[in-house]
């Protein structure tokens, strides 16, 4: 919109592969326990048989919103040859059919098939909290769960309580609820991957979000 000469805007698809992207970069790693590997290696130690991990091929994928960004983890997860399942109440059957995503009407149904489960939903009144005691406990032993949406659809205090207790294997969190964050529960687990909101951090998602608001000024000014 423009007025007095000023142009709001801004560019919402300008960070959706470089977030759908970090959302594979995050669960590889807590598969893979890179990131521990990685810490481990820099002590000048030698750790094979402490890190080993798990593969994505033929494991269960929840994804929690099937929109752009949701859609692209989808199609990603395929290529590893994933089993998708979905649960997202504005997704037509057919873009699910489209994704190759099996779709859920109910987050308690969805929640016990998954090994991974990622989110990619608004934050509303209905998503914050989502996942609590009741869902983690029914999740299945060693599930690993990533969230690089919006902070605090994981009910971060419980999540820290079912990591302690061995029941979730593993998480990687790069949003809070309040940012910056130094520090939380989950800060002190070496299995749970926190990363500083790098969603669209990449040099392409900046130079994409450059152009596009330069064609919207252009636009607006054209239009003026």
């Amino acid at each position: 919109a423009s007025e007095r000469g000023v142009i709001v805007c801004n560019a919402p698809t300008s960070n959706i592969v470089s977030a759908a992207e970090h959302t594979m970069a995050l669960m590889l790693a807590c598969a893979r326990n890179v990131a521990q590997a990685n810490a481990s290696m820099h002590e000048g130690l030698w750790e094979r048989t402490k890190f080993t991990g798990v593969e994505l091929y033929e494991k269960t994928l929840a994804i929690f919103g099937l929109g752009r960004i949701g859609g692209l983890v989808a199609e990603r997860a395929r290529a590893f040859g994933m089993r998708r399942v979905g649960y997202d109440p504005y997704c037509s059957p057919e873009r699910a059919e489209q994704l190759g995503v099996e779709l859920y009407d109910n987050v308690d149904d969805i929640v016990p098939l998954a090994d991974f489960i990622t989110v990619h939903l608004p934050k509303t009144k209905e998503t914050i909290g989502m996942f609590g005691p009741a869902q983690y406990a029914a999740m299945k032993d060693g599930v690993i769960l990533v969230n690089t949406a919006r902070g605090g659809i994981y009910n971060i205090e419980s999540l820290a309580d079912f990591v302690a207790a061995g029941k979730i294997g593993g998480a990687a969190i790069d949003v809070y609820e309040t940012e910056p964050c130094t520090e939380s529960p989950l800060h002190e687990f070496d299995n749970v991957i926190l990363t500083p909101h790098l969603g669209a951090s990449t040099k392409e998602a900046q130079t994409r979000a450059g152009t596009q608001i330069a064609e919207y000024v252009a636009a607006g000014l054209e239009g003026s």
